[in-house]
């Protein structure tokens, strides 16, 4: 669901009170004492340094901007080294033994956090992508979380432009989710409000009173139904919304309608993503241009059904809502359904196509409105949708938390598509597997291992694995004269294959993983901060 920033850390420095800048009366001289082994004479105070505070992993993520050093200041409840001194120094008379400090709590995340570091995954720049005639967007900060980077993506589109969406399949679904699902039957798409750092998800009636004072506020400035608007929060859970922080940035993200680029959107919804992820594809319906741009948020908590995310594409291709929607699921299967970083679905997964049906003008398509997802004129649209959906679902994989390696698991021979996926995805989702990966270990037990506690059907003593193209096993035992070097070479790179045939039928699927590190842990331990 890279390069590097480097974590910024915040310093400290204190001086011991009251210390003494002259030598004492010569009628009460103090006995010399020691330190370090060393004999230390009266006269001199020593300043004392606090230790550096130990920065995080995770921060705001300011456009994966490094964050400034902090400026000095004392860190409650450090601890103060031991008084060294120089020989030949004085030390001051013992003074009574002080009490001890209580730590005054964590230090604030705005000032202890840096950026995460860049997924070595990721894409060495933002793609190239292409505007989408009657998309106008514009990002805002509402501060939700986020005190640093903007966090509010608000989108426009004309009239008549339909939608299509695929939702999470979570019983703890958040109030936006709700709000979409029952909104996409309607099949027309005017705005789109996200908002990252909260997911507004396990709120109660206040989470449900978020959305509607949002769908409110949203079809009021834009002059829509309330049912035209959908909205989308991604972040922490269980915390209510600061719902006046989102009125107010509202009417200014309306007012800069037209101004945001596609970059700054991806932007705009990230959370624990360390880069922004987008896709563009143009092609022709009838000599028209046509272009399909997309954009996708996640990292952590991905896997199917629905893959953890938030995806909004757009095309301005005229398309009906019904021909839309059963394009969008010919693609989920082989895109964001065909990934996982950690086996957890999530609250919010959002995936919305939405499709003006506009020309570079901004005239209505002069081809009329396709009904049929099967419409010949649609072969080049379908095979580019895939494309798009592909790419972002990937990329969302290659900004896993922590992730150093990309894993693609392809199963062959299963009874059917569906029982091969299922045993692709209990090796991809493996910590075993994962972390063997991880370690560069071409531990092909953990394989076998993963493939038996699908529950699907396989047949033991045909079972073949392969790493690289290379195979390990097959007929059900290690090959003869097995060399592990080449497997260990490829187990150095960053894109993985792990091939399986199970030697039941023809039924075959894909799917995409990325390894399991220290740093998955390091990044969710401190989420929250």
């Amino acid at each position: 669901m890279t390069t590097s920033d480097p974590a910024s850390e915040a310093t400290g420095t204190t001086s011991p009170k009251g210390a003494s800048k002259t030598a004492p009366k010569k009628a009460r001289k103090p006995k010399a004492k020691r330190a370090a082994g060393k004999s230390v004479k009266a006269g001199k105070s020593v300043r004392k340094t606090a230790p550096k505070a130990k920065s995080t992993l995770q921060g705001d993520l300011a456009s994966n901007a490094v964050r400034k050093p902090a400026g000095k200041k004392k860190v409650a409840g450090s601890k103060r080294p031991a008084q060294t001194t120089s020989k030949g120094a004085a030390a001051r008379k013992p003074a009574r033994k002080k009490a001890v400090r209580k730590p005054a709590g964590r230090i604030p995340a705005a000032s202890a956090k840096a950026a995460l570091p860049v997924s070595p995954l990721a894409p060495a720049r933002f793609p190239e992508v292409a505007d989408v005639p009657g998309v106008r967007m514009a990002t805002a900060r509402a501060q939700i979380k986020y005190k640093t980077r903007e966090d509010m993506l608000v989108v426009a589109m004309p009239a008549g432009t339909t939608v299509a969406g695929a939702l999470t399949r979570s019983r703890t679904a958040s109030a936006p989710v709700e709000w979409c699902r029952a909104n996409l039957s309607s099949g027309e798409g005017r705005v789109l409000v996200s908002t990252s750092g909260n997911s507004n998800a396990f709120t109660g009636k206040a989470g449900v009173e978020t959305v509607k004072l949002t769908a409110a506020a949203a079809a009021k400035l834009a002059a829509v139904r309330q049912k035209d608007v959908f909205i989308a929060s991604t972040g922490v859970i269980g915390e209510p919304m600061p719902n006046e922080k989102i009125l107010e940035t509202l009417p200014k993200a309306f007012d800069a309608l037209g101004q945001g680029t596609f970059e700054e959107a991806a932007r705009a919804i990230m959370t624990t993503d360390t880069f922004p992820k987008a896709s563009s594809r143009v092609v022709e319906i009838d000599g028209s241009r046509v272009v399909i741009t997309g954009i996708a948020k996640g990292s952590g908590m991905i896997a199917p059904d629905l893959a953890t995310m938030l995806s909004y594409v757009f095309t301005n291709a005229s398309i009906s809502q019904s021909a839309l929607a059963a394009l969008m699921d010919l693609n989920l299967r082989d895109s964001f359904n065909a990934i996982t970083v950690d086996s957890d679905t999530s609250t919010s997964d959002t995936v919305l196509l939405f499709a003006t049906g506009r020309d570079a003008d901004g005239n209505k398509a002069p081809y009329g409105q396709i009904t049929r997802p099967g419409d010949p004129r649609l072969r080049a649209f379908r095979a580019a949708l895939a494309e798009v959906m592909q790419d972002l679902a990937k990329q969302v994989v290659r900004d896993g938390e922590g992730a150093s390696k990309f894993i693609t698991v392809k199963v062959t021979g299963g009874e059917s598509h569906n029982s091969a996926r299922r045993i692709a995805m209990a090796i991809a989702n493996s910590p075993l597997v994962k972390t063997a990966i991880a370690g560069e270990d071409a531990n092909w037990g953990r394989v076998v291992m993963a493939v038996g506690k699908a529950g699907e059907p396989a047949e033991r003593d045909k079972l073949a694995i392969s790493f690289g193209g290379v195979t390990v096993a097959k007929a059900g035992q290690a090959v003869d004269g097995y060399d592990e070097t080449p497997v260990a070479q490829h187990l150095k790179g960053q894109d993985i294959l792990i091939e399986v045939d199970v030697g039941v039928g023809n039924g075959e699927a894909t799917v995409y993983t990325c390894d399991l590190t220290h740093g998955y842990i390091s990044i969710n331990a401190d989420y929250r901060s």
